[in-house]
């Protein structure tokens, strides 16, 4: 074994056994399986959300209670989160109503009354003034309001398309300011109100403890407060904790899951009527509905395995695993993603031997181990960790669900990345077809971000973030204009397909800043994006050796260091009069005077200083693995955007600065392998031979640059160096859809690229030994 190999096998062991030492070290947790509420007709009982299996944290009320018929029902007390029961794709929340022609109500000092009401508009009156609101656009009178400040892209947008393609957008009631869809009311907070539209009609809803007076046929009462009605198979999602309900007589038993409580025996005190049935949560609990997806998982690996035993002959046993294993990993994964998703996921320790089966196949099977996968091998195996001891002493079961996530999505992304450098063929794609196939992967981002645009929000559409497999399409794109940009001489190919070349990395890359600009109430991805851009212009002009475009954009990057410097040095006073993103800048400046805004940065500061050089524990957290992470828990987002001010709480200043190491290990080793990917094309004698090198060589510097990025805005918001912004760190943070489309792709490309130089030098090697 080489060194390389041995070293980062050492490192992962020494990891590997950091987690199980978490696990094993892990408090014993107890939760509720089932909540069971007996009541007689007639009668109603008041609870929090704490009796029914929710965290501590959740401090909202509700009453439970049965009609004369039996029926049983549900209503908060408008103090905390809205009740909501879903049935299917229908969702019905407390505290709002569906609009109807004749109804009435009063928010504050504004009055309203619903002149008409359909599916595809609702209009309403307050005085003299007429609006109309489509689920998209709100026009005063027959005329859209000017567009806010902090939406302008979108009402802009919104104006000029036809409907089917606008924007939805809820209609806000509250604040100081008539803008876009926001209609002001004196005393009362932005949000305090809102009509959005959904499958049922326009749904009138109101912020918990802001009094909404609704007049219909019923009479006058507050929104607040009306009974939902409960039945089998429904689910009720009371705070942050989903239950799904089996009523049965005078019993209706709940079955919580998502954020449910967890308590360290079962001597919990629980008022008359309300019973619990508890279960242990264990390392190593399978649901016994994962039986048959992991049967099927393990008979298609071994039709793989033995499919590639018939139609290799010559290598047998290293066809097999090829193949068969690769398959398990991403059967594997799957079955735990699904797993996870429903509500049910497997035990951490299981999860732990899936992920543990991926590092180590991803060591172990290339013959050359590149040092690109050496370093990031560790960097995940550290993300793994810092995952699982986040959530095993966490005091709910949300917190392990992104270790959960991480794993399953690892798994399945280790083993298609494999299957696709397995299954690649022996000699080089034609140019059309690879330019096809960069296409449809275009097509494809392109339709995603639109989901996210119509159907999702700033988190994402359906659980995943379709933004990373943009940046990937975006890498991959930009990389074939560059790479047909410094050939000889012209590329082949007609006026289209060059207009074609250069237009789909253009147009991909405006959606991206439009999803960024609408979508994300922050400006890092456009800062992100810009590092992109610029790294790759510097890419190309060292490739053409333009040493004035390298040196003007080296002269950019010291000006942007520099602006940065000088906005510190300016205070809050300076920018106090900008109307862009000023809050970002004067948080960052001054959070002590915006203890809401600067939280998290406050948070973060706090949790860092305790940990000092060597840990909070003063041994760099090996003694408190599994255990409570006490105050890190606090700051928001600490599993995502902060989780490096979890680590440095953890582990300590002189852990961060090996994490550091590694990371500028992994885009040093990244650009060193884009450096012989470019030396290869320039050596090769064939057009189609050196463009693929070169399309190799801009597409991994593409992917150090977007991963350097994320590194950078990471530990430049912990650490307080840049205004607060939000990119959760690669690797390290709970982000599956940034691991699954962005990190496991980018790997599986350095791999096979490393794999293709390694065949060339050996066919150059032959040659020249023949006579």
């Amino acid at each position: 074994m080489s060194r390389t190999r041995l070293a980062a096998g050492a490192l992962l062991a020494a990891l590997c056994a950091l987690q199980m030492l978490a696990l094993l070290r892990a408090p014993a947790a107890w939760l509720p399986a089932q909540v069971a509420l007996t009541l007689a007709p007639g009668a109603a009982l008041d609870v929090d959300h704490a009796m029914l299996g929710a965290p501590a944290a959740d401090t909202g009320r509700l009453r439970l209670g049965r009609n004369r018929n039996g029926t049983w029902w549900a209503a908060d007390d408008g103090t905390g989160a809205p009740l909501r029961v879903q049935d299917g794709n229908r969702q019905r929340r407390s505290g709002s109503v569906v609009l109807k022609p004749g109804q009435q109500f009063q928010l504050g000092v504004l009055r309203m009354r619903v002149d008409a009401a359909g599916g595809d508009a609702v209009d309403l009156a307050a005085g003299a003034i007429r609006w109309r609101y489509d689920g998209a656009l709100l026009r005063r009178d027959g005329k859209p309001q000017k567009a806010c400040p902090d939406a302008r892209f979108a009402d802009a947008w919104n104006r000029i398309v036809p409907r089917a393609l606008a924007f939805g957008r809820p209609l806000v009631f509250g604040g100081n300011l008539d803008c876009g869809n926001r209609i002001a009311i004196a005393g009362l907070p932005l949000h305090a109100a809102g009509i959005a539209r959904n499958d049922d009609g326009f749904l009138l809803g109101a912020a918990p403890a802001v009094p909404l007076l609704l007049e219909d046929d019923r009479g006058a009462a507050l929104l607040a407060g009306r009974p939902l009605r409960l039945a089998a198979g429904q689910t009720l999602v009371a705070g942050r904790t989903r239950l799904l309900l089996a009523p049965g007589g005078d019993v209706l038993r709940l079955h919580p899951n998502g954020h449910v409580a967890l308590y360290a025996d079962t001597q919990k005190r629980l008022p008359a009527g309300v019973a619990w049935t508890w279960t242990r949560r264990g390392p190593w609990d399978l649901p016994p509905h994962a039986a048959l997806p992991l049967l099927a998982v393990l008979g298609l690996a071994l039709t793989g395995a033995l499919t590639a035993l018939v139609l290799n002959p010559a290598n047998r046993l290293r066809a097999g695993a090829a193949v068969g294993f690769p398959l398990l990993l991403a059967g594997s994964g799957a079955v735990l993603f699904w797993l996870q998703r429903t509500g049910t996921p497997a035990g951490p320790g299981l999860g732990l031997l899936v992920a543990w089966a991926a590092l180590a196949f991803a060591l172990l099977a290339p013959r050359r181990l590149e040092p690109v996968l050496a370093a990031a091998l560790p960097l995940l195996a550290v993300g793994l960790l810092a995952q699982l001891d986040l959530g095993l002493g966490a005091p709910d079961t949300a917190w392990l669900r992104h270790f959960h996530k991480t794993t399953a999505l690892l798994a399945l992304g280790a083993g298609a990345a494999t299957l696709a450098s397995v299954v690649r063929p022996a000699r080089p794609l034609p140019q059309a077809r690879i330019e096809l196939a960069l296409l449809l992967l275009t097509g494809v981002a392109l339709l995603a971000l639109l989901l996210q645009v119509a159907y999702g929000d700033e988190t994402g559409v359906f659980d995943l973030q379709p933004v990373e497999f943009a940046k990937l399409a975006l890498a991959a794109l930009a990389a074939h204009c560059l790479a047909l940009a410094c050939a000889d001489g012209p590329a082949p190919g007609g006026a289209w397909r060059r207009a074609l070349r250069v237009g789909a990395p253009a147009l991909l890359f405006m959606l991206l800043l439009g999803v960024a600009l609408v979508q994300v109430d922050d400006y890092s991805p456009l800062v992100l994006l810009a590092l992109w851009g610029g790294t790759m212009m510097l890419a190309q002009a060292l490739a053409t050796r333009r040493r004035g475009t390298a040196l003007a954009l080296a002269c950019v990057a010291l000006a942007a260091v520099a602006t940065v410097a000088l906005l510190r040095g300016a205070g809050a006073d300076g920018i106090a009069r900008w109307d862009f993103y000023a809050d970002r800048f004067l948080v960052w400046l001054d959070p002590g005077t915006h203890p809401h805004t600067g939280q998290q940065l406050l948070l973060g500061a706090r949790a860092i200083a305790q940990g000092g050089w060597v840990g909070a524990d003063g041994a760099f957290g090996v003694t408190v693995l599994g255990r409570d992470p006490g105050f890190a828990l606090r700051i928001p987002a600490v599993q995502d955007d902060f989780a490096a001010s979890f680590y440095l709480a953890r582990h300590g200043l002189a852990a961060a600065v090996g994490l550091w190491l590694l990371q500028a290990l992994f885009l040093a080793a990244l650009l060193r392998l884009a450096l012989r990917c470019w030396l290869a094309g320039a050596n090769a004698r064939d057009f189609r031979v050196a463009w693929l090198a070169r399309l190799r060589c801009f597409f991994l510097a593409g992917g150090a640059a977007f991963a350097f990025g994320h590194f950078l805005l990471s530990w430049g918001t912990n650490l307080a160096i840049f205004p607060v912004m939000g990119q959760p760190m690669s690797f390290l943070s709970a982000g599956g859809s940034h691991l699954l489309f962005f990190i496991c792709p980018l790997l599986g490309a350095a791999a096979a690229s490393s794999q293709t130089l390694e065949e060339n030098e050996s066919c150059r090697s032959t040659s020249n030994m023949k006579p």
